[in-house]
């Protein structure tokens, strides 16, 4: 596994990150720079269900693993209400050619 700021690459080549349609003056993501490899010892997730993880309204989601506990991911907002704060979870493997978008604009503490 690999952890960055921005997204998560799981052992098989799937990364996991939010992607935002960014304009002018705003910005909208999922924060991934707390995380560390050691919050993911001994996780195992099925990336194969949609739910391996929950949307946490006004705060980001949460990654849900097989078996131990569940990982808190942070969303951020900002934006002045004339842009778009649509925010989607991707979960993409370019090997097998899988993309799954998740709607989780709901999912991020926004501030104006």
């Amino acid at each position: 596994m690999f952890v960055n700021e921005e997204s998560l690459t799981f052992e098989d080549g799937t990364q996991l990150f939010s992607d935002h349609e960014q304009d002018c003056c705003e910005s909208h993501y999922l924060s991934f720079k707390d995380l560390s490899l050691e919050d993911f010892k001994d996780l195992e997730f099925d990336l194969t269900s949609d739910k391996f993880f929950e949307r946490v309204e006004d705060y980001g989601i949460r990654l849900i693993p097989v078996r131990g506990h569940a990982i808190s991911v942070p969303g951020y907002g900002s934006n002045n209400g004339y842009y778009s704060s649509k925010l989607a979870l991707v979960l993409e493997n370019n090997t097998t050619k899988v993309r799954k978008e998740f709607d989780i604009t709901e999912c991020q503490d926004i501030t104006d």
